[in-house]
């Protein structure tokens, strides 16, 4: 009896490591993009937000939570416009800009126009000095002769998982480097996807997309099983809400001038596409608003006495209704057993995310009035 209790434990003893191992691989990507050159919070007359002293606070606190952590830039992270300005307070916030992406870990930025706008000798010499770890990614500028001045991609390991990590520029002439010129991003973005997919058998392919919005999203559309998220910069569109495009991809935008951070949680326990797990949470919030509207509906139909208007809210209310059994059925999203599942989610850099006192100072030196950008 003894030897049979000691060869049970011996096996339940056996098994942890592999119960341990089937858990689902976890990893957050944290995002940034559209930065333009911003150092300091906008001068917003509702809520100043953003600045690098937020930012890093933000990352900071992220790192703190324990989980596996990747940081990346989208693009058009230097300079507010994509051609050249002999400023000498533009130059010194592009180097701060620079500066902290290395300290803050920042391993990829995918060159953006805004990236360029000093030209292609000043970047290349402005990242050999400032960065170690961060790798500029473009895998379709060239310069006159077909050359790429820039690695197509990079892999990152963390988490259990191997990240590809792809970056692509705008097709056509570059307005601040007239040496470059940009190939069709998305034969170049698919075709390098696909070789780290088979090359170096990545888990999961990021395309860091430094074009306008719609560009990424067909670029998402034809990926198929090629690319997991298409993070695009280009044009400040702010937020978005992860959801598929295509088959296979996710496609969102990096944030606006520095004011957000954007923080993708994956969850990995098998082949994709990945399940949004945010659409549970919208379901629910678009439901709370059917439900107000389904409500005011019924007490309108209660003391309605014209026959046209009863016939007009007794239709709302059979749409209603309907709508009401579609969100229902969307509330619950789980990770899938044997799959994989993502949370999108953007970390708004205001009041509330306190400034970095130390970066705060060395933002103040070099822009003594605060950022020029305002908003609502």
């Amino acid at each position: 009896m003894k030897a049979r209790f000691t060869l049970l434990a011996l096996a339940l003893l056996w098994l942890l490591p592999l119960e341990a191992q089937a858990e689902p691989r976890r990893l957050v990507l944290i995002f940034t993009g559209d930065n333009r050159g911003e150092i300091a919070p906008c001068g917003c007359k509702k809520e100043p937000q953003g600045g690098l002293a937020r930012r890093k606070t933000a990352v900071d606190a992220e790192r703190a939570l324990g989980l596996p952590l990747v940081v990346m830039d989208a693009g058009n992270a230097l300079f507010r416009e994509p051609t050249r300005r002999e400023d000498p307070q533009t130059l010194q916030k592009a180097e701060l800009v620079l500066e902290q992406m290395e300290a803050q870990g920042t391993v990829a930025l995918a060159v953006g126009v805004r990236d360029l706008s000093q030209g292609l000798a000043w970047l290349q010499k402005a990242t050999r000095t400032r960065s170690k770890k961060l790798k500029l990614l473009s895998a379709n500028l060239v310069d006159k002769a077909g050359k790429s001045p820039f690695a197509a991609s990079l892999v990152v390991e963390a988490g259990g998982l191997k990240v590809g990590v792809v970056g692509v520029s705008p097709e056509g002439p570059v307005p601040g480097e007239p040496s470059l010129t940009g190939r069709p991003p998305k034969e170049a973005a698919l075709a390098e996807a696909r070789k780290l997919r088979q090359s170096r058998k990545v888990d999961v392919v990021v395309v860091l997309a430094a074009v306008p919005y719609q560009e990424a999203v067909k670029l998402a559309i034809l990926a198929n099983e090629a690319v997991d998220f298409v993070v695009q910069s280009h044009d400040a569109k702010g937020i978005g809400i992860g959801e598929l495009v295509g088959t296979h991809a996710a496609v969102f935008p990096s944030g606006e001038l520095g004011r957000q951070i954007t923080r993708l949680e994956l969850s990995v326990d098998g082949p994709g596409p990945s399940v949004n797990l945010g659409s549970g949470t919208r379901a629910r919030e678009q439901l709370r608003v059917v439900e107000a509207n389904h409500l005011k509906a019924t007490e309108r139909l209660a003391s309605a006495k014209d026959e046209q208007t009863r016939a007009e809210l007794t239709r709302t209310l059979m749409e209603l209704e309907s709508r009401l059994h579609q969100l229902e059925s969307k509330t619950e999203v789980k990770a899938p057993k044997g799959g994989r599942a993502h949370q999108l989610s953007y970390v708004t850099l205001g009041l509330a995310v306190a400034d970095d006192p130390v970066l705060k100072e060395r933002v103040e030196q070099i822009q003594p009035g605060g950022s020029d950008s305002t908003g609502p």
